[in-house]
């Protein structure tokens, strides 16, 4: 329907989409499951990769990296809005077809499972393939350097502060996805896409799958760092899924409590 002048879905109309959505991701066969979640995984460390590149620029102030750094970081949720994949954060939203009971909690608990999953392997598997093509070299090494200092802060967090940034992420991530699904054109979802994953980005918000492609790729560089970087052996399997528990916790908190069910409350209940 058209709303003040724009040919998009009304709020109502994009809750229902979402609800129907749901329902078929829920149901997909478990092969092509997995198989959109290892895309969506590359997907998203596609963005993170685009979005170290930028920030390792030092000729750029704090503002400006971290802001140009979440516009192109942005590229990982458009190729999945746009070009099909199943992403953990996003599939938060099958919360709404659950709450109305069209979708029973395994079906949503196996999405969860089989995609996040899948995710992890699609996000690992671009970081090694990054890896081996030499894009750590970049800018005289400072992108490698950047990935490992990343990854150091993102397994020296502490766990508390690690759930509220995930949470926060993706309350954003869910918005981004819940308006992209107002617009019929892909314009219309790349305009509702930048801004929320640009905002979580350059507040230093916790995104898992973005997390499951950037510190395996700090693990594999970690021997070729110079000697001496504080809490290099933080850089490990532990330090990745101590980062990975409390980041998916608030993830799913964010995105299925305070996105999918508050707008479920709203809109489909009764």
């Amino acid at each position: 329907m058209a709303i003040y002048g724009f040919d998009v879905f009304s709020p109502r109309e994009i809750a229902e989409r979402i609800e129907n959505v749901g329902v078929t991701k829920a149901r997909l066969p478990l092969l092509q499951m997995a198989l959109l979640g290892v895309l969506a995984g590359a997907f998203i460390g596609l963005g993170a990769m685009y979005f170290v590149l930028v920030i390792s620029d030092q000729s750029l102030g704090f503002a400006s990296s971290r802001l140009l750094g979440g516009v192109v970081f942005s590229l990982g949720l458009l190729l999945v809005v746009v070009a099909g994949a199943e992403l953990f954060t996003g599939n938060n939203l099958l919360a709404m077809a659950w709450a109305d009971r069209r979708i029973t909690t395994w079906e949503l608990v196996r999405n969860w499972l089989v995609v996040c999953l899948a995710n992890f392997v699609g996000a690992v598997g671009l970081a090694m393939l990054v890896g081996l093509s030499g894009y750590p070299n970049l800018n005289g090494g400072a992108v490698g350097e950047q990935v490992v200092q990343l990854a150091i802060a993102k397994c020296s967090t502490p766990a508390v502060i690690l759930f509220w940034k995930g949470l926060l992420c993706n309350v954003l991530v869910c918005m981004a996805v819940w308006m992209a699904m107002a617009g019929r054109s892909v314009i219309d979802k790349l305009v509702a896409v930048v801004f929320p994953v640009s905002a979580f980005v350059a507040a230093g918000f916790e995104h898992s799958v973005a997390n499951m492609y950037l510190i395996p790729q700090a693990m594999f560089l970690k021997a070729a760092m110079p000697p001496g970087i504080p809490y290099l052996d933080a850089l490990s399997w532990g330090g990745l899924f101590a980062n990975l528990g409390p980041v998916i916790a608030g993830n799913l908190v964010g995105g299925s409590v305070l996105v999918a069910l508050v707008y479920h409350l709203i809109y489909r209940r009764g």
